[in-house]
């Protein structure tokens, strides 16, 4: 698959070491300009100068979370008075988390967004339908960016109505679909089996498992790539997979320096799931050092004889705040979701509830849709609840549902997880 950016995406990792770590210099006196909360933690560790910091001494430097870009709302960790524009996500309380982005930060998105589409096998010639949706959410925006940066023709379309989307599919013949994986679940089941001129879809904005991709290839006849991003960093464009990256996703890691870190923070080998950590190399808006996700994932180095040299991620395990302690046992809702589609009874519909009404026992209950009435959904619940025992080591309550009870989700993110507390009636009339 060639490369888009070739200086950054196939350059020996030493030499990409090298601009890393001037660029961390960079950054690192960016940031202690700013005299932020940033700032302070870092002067506190003993960082005076960028000239202080090697890139083996950031495991050691202090992090930053949401909470502080919570704590310091709208803009106080901005960095620039020389912003273009605003993006961001729900928080708590009402407040957003608002990020904001220079001319300069608009271009390294862009580049990266176009790279990402690249190893999708776009190219100049391609029809991109854009179906994340537009405004503050960085989806929609990050895709155009990088389509009009690799030259592509974008249609932004956004999310929703699915017949126009359809409609739009059929009469432009776009050769790339970006969405929602559980939206592609979505359009899918609306062209019921019609043949479309997709080739390549890059899904993101919520984890999402191989069980899912197998789903998704088979409705739609395409090979279905991964995208991971977060506004805090740049929106999407992090870290992609491409047609040749093995099931894993190429970090832009020329701007983004990644690490996993375990619940204390210390690093984990290659290849064991930890939060992902970043610092922004090149971000003039809002640069941050050492920036906690809650994401949880593995990192591995570059396909060996590959052309793009850089670091692997996993598909995300889920976040650390998503996680379940149930009975003792650590549970992600994605472990779940590679059971359910692993059955080929199962749609890619269902919810996972954790049950705390008993406050000295909670319960994990999954509530599934088979594909047709026609499925004995007694064995189904038996079989599931035998497959899920043996996967996560705790025993679950399967409820199956009749197909089209769990709501569907056009336009966001798909609600996979929620809770039942005490006092509270059956979940959305589904349990």
């Amino acid at each position: 698959m060639p490369l888009v950016d070739a200086d950054a995406e196939g350059i020996a990792p030493e030499r990409r070491r090298l601009v890393q770590q001037r660029r961390l210099g960079q950054v690192v006196d960016r940031v202690l300009a700013t005299g932020n909360v940033q700032a302070e933690r870092l002067r506190a560790a003993g960082v005076e100068s960028g000239t202080d910091v090697t890139l083996g001494d950031l495991p050691g430097l202090p992090t930053v979370s949401k909470a502080d870009i919570w704590d310091n709302y709208p803009f106080g960790l901005q960095a620039s008075g020389d912003i273009v524009c605003v993006h961001g996500s729900s928080g708590t309380g009402g407040r957003p988390t608002l990020i904001p982005y220079t001319a300069s930060d608009i271009e390294v998105w862009a580049s990266v967004m176009a790279r990402a589409l690249g190893g999708a096998g776009a190219t100049r010639q391609s029809v991109i339908h854009n179906g994340y949706g537009y405004g503050l959410f960085t989806g929609g925006l990050g895709v155009h960016h990088g389509g009009i940066h690799l030259g592509a023709t974008v249609v932004p379309v956004s999310g929703g109505m699915t017949d126009r989307q359809i409609r739009l599919i059929q009469d432009l013949r776009p050769d790339i679909l970006t969405c929602t994986p559980s939206y592609a679940i979505h359009l899918g089941e609306a062209l019921k089996g019609e043949p479309t001129s997709l080739r390549a879809g890059v899904f993101g904005a919520e984890p999402w498992t191989e069980e899912m991709r197998a789903q998704i290839e088979a409705l739609l006849n395409i090979r279905a790539l991964d995208i991971y991003g977060l506004s805090e960093i740049i929106g999407p464009g992090v870290a992609c997979e491409s047609l040749d990256s093995a099931g894993m996703l190429n970090v832009a890691e020329d701007h983004f320096f990644v690490e996993a870190v375990d619940a204390q923070g210390d690093p984990v080998p290659d290849g064991t799931p930890g939060e992902l950590v970043f610092t922004t190399l090149t971000k003039t808006g809002m640069p941050l050092i050492r920036y906690r996700t809650g994401d949880v994932a593995a990192l591995a180095d570059p396909v060996p004889g590959s052309p793009r040299t850089l670091r692997r991620m996993s598909k995300l395990k889920g976040r650390t705040d998503d996680m379940l302690i149930i009975r003792g046992v650590n549970v992600f809702p994605t472990e779940v979701e590679a059971v359910l589609l692993a059955d080929d009874r199962v749609s890619p519909h269902y919810l996972v509830v954790e049950d705390r009404r008993d406050p000295k026992r909670s319960e994990l209950r999954v509530a599934v849709e088979p594909f047709t009435d026609s499925v004995d959904t007694a064995a189904l619940e038996r079989d599931l609840v035998v497959a899920l025992r043996e996967r996560l080591g705790i025993s679950c309550v399967v409820t199956a549902l009749e197909p089209g009870s769990v709501p569907r989700t056009e336009v966001g993110k798909a609600r996979r997880l929620a809770r039942w507390n005490q006092g509270e009636p059956p979940l959305a009339g589904l349990l």
